[in-house]
């Protein structure tokens, strides 16, 4: 069996490392096809998963993002039909939708966030299976082009998956010269080039707040380099901005706090143990709405509400599960 795999986002490439092993493991010859997108190949590259780079991202505005569009799958398109995969899986690439129509693939995508507009409609229109979490109502999934009889719906986050063999490395924290100490915040920015984006003016007040609190250090793990640049140009010690891409879930796991705008990094600190709030400024999706509702996710209104303390309750998975279920869903989009 050959599969192909195509990462788009920075969090692709950790979220289908388990999935690409479980492949590999039962035989399958793996092709990863990546594009250029905030820390999305470095993430490749830190976790040892051999890539091919084709294109980049088109920006926030709709004309770059068609203009990637069409560019990129025109350019996936040799290296793919060399490889003549017999199933392809993403995590909502519209690249690889493009693709597998034109090459009458088999495909599989992943997604946690029913909002996403035209690109989820484009993707789950074309799968054969859609793998989502189970807190997501169905209706709203069916609107944005996933059928039931298409669905898998999983128990869970996907992080749950993901992270049910993790280890929190101290080497990471370290690496970056950070005071275990000190009150340890990790923070990510709005997702300012995704087309779900909204104005989040509550961002910067949070990074306005930590710059200057007594006793803390914040890790802004930036999605843009403008955004790191943004964070670098405040001056505060209080403020560290890596310049290259980290493994954040360890950072999460010694961390007494985290602030995130985006979903992924707000669902693994709950995988995880860590406390969260999310600033995101966007519709909320159903599984936010849940980890809400059970109190696991809490949303920030203020800067104010922040909690700047240090936390005695130990870290690490809460709830894994084996990834294999999700592989089986995969398969499942084969004739």
């Amino acid at each position: 069996m050959k599969v192909w795999f195509d990462c788009t986002a920075a969090a692709h490439p950790v979220v289908l490392r388990p999935v690409i092993e479980r492949f590999r493991a039962r035989g399958a010859q793996v092709l990863v096809t990546a594009r250029e997108n905030g820390e999305t190949v470095g993430n490749l590259e830190r976790l040892g998963i051999e890539h091919t780079v084709v294109g980049e991202h088109g920006g926030a505005g709709k004309f770059g993002k068609a203009r990637a569009l069409v560019s990129r799958s025109a350019r996936l398109s040799r290296p793919v039909w060399r490889f003549r995969p017999d199933l392809a899986v993403a995590h909502g690439s519209v690249d690889l939708a493009v693709l597998s129509r034109a090459f009458f693939i088999p495909s599989a995508q992943m997604q946690d966030y029913e909002f996403a507009g035209l690109q989820r409609k484009i993707a789950w229109r074309v799968a054969r299976r859609v793998l989502v979490p189970d807190s997501i109502p169905v209706d709203r999934l069916e609107k944005a082009g996933a059928k039931e009889d298409k669905l898998v719906r999983f128990p869970g986050l996907k992080e749950d998956y993901y992270l049910a063999d993790f280890e929190p490395d101290p080497a990471v924290p370290e690496a970056l010269g950070i005071d275990l100490e000190r009150v340890l915040v990790i923070v990510r920015p709005p997702p300012e080039t995704a087309a779900y984006h909204a104005e989040n003016p509550l961002y910067e007040r949070v990074i306005d707040r930590l710059a200057a609190a007594d006793g803390v250090t914040a890790v802004i793990i930036p999605r843009t380099p403008s955004q790191g640049e943004r964070a670098r140009a405040r001056n505060s010690s209080n403020l560290v901005v890596p310049d290259r891409p980290v493994d954040a879930q360890s950072l999460i796991a010694f961390a007494d706090l985290v602030v995130s705008a985006g979903g992924t990094m707000n669902r693994e600190a709950v995988a995880l143990g860590t406390p969260v709030y999310t600033t995101f400024a966007g519709r909320m999706g159903g599984v936010d709405e849940a980890l809400i509702a059970d109190g696991r996710l809490k949303l920030l209104e203020s800067e104010d509400q922040l909690e700047l303390t240090k936390r005695t309750e130990p870290t690490g998975p809460k709830n894994p599960r084996d990834p294999d279920l999700l592989v089986r869903g995969m398969l499942a989009a084969l004739p």
